[in-house]
């Protein structure tokens, strides 16, 4: 069965209305301005999910230095296709993408998804509330 959706990089997709409309009503983008929005996608490595008539299901940005660091943000799937496993999809692909892969260290802030990054390999840091990452890189 062909699947009803696509992931891609281009950021020339991505409905940055669609995606600072869902963030700005956000716990942690309370109020992000389109301006806003526009200058991380920019400045950000961006994943968009859409349907197959290129309507936006979900995006997520990584910022990075392409070797060492990844951190992920704004991580979303807009509310009209959560439930249909989405988010799942969208973050398989983000951490088989050649160069996420690559990095030594991901990091990501949550307040309410721990259970979804943890399946993932994101652990909790020490006693913060929000903080999670894969750390692959052995410091001695």
């Amino acid at each position: 069965m062909e699947p009803n959706y696509f992931i891609s990089k281009d950021k020339s997709l991505l409905d940055a209305n669609a995606i600072q409309e869902f963030i700005a009503d956000s716990y942690w983008g309370k109020g992000r301005s389109l301006e806003d929005v526009k200058r991380t996608i920019e400045n950000s490595y961006c994943f968009g999910i859409y349907t197959l008539e290129k309507e936006q299901i979900g995006f997520a940005r990584v910022v990075t230095d392409y070797i060492y660091f990844g951190y992920f943000m704004d991580v979303i799937i807009l509310d009209k296709y959560q439930g249909n496993g989405f988010g799942k999809i969208l973050m398989d692909f983000i951490l088989a993408d050649p160069i996420v892969k690559s990095l030594k260290t991901l990091a990501l802030k949550t307040k309410d998804a721990h259970q979804l990054y943890e399946r993932y390999g994101f652990k909790k840091i020490e006693d913060s509330p929000l903080w999670m990452s894969i750390d692959k890189q052995i410091l001695d």
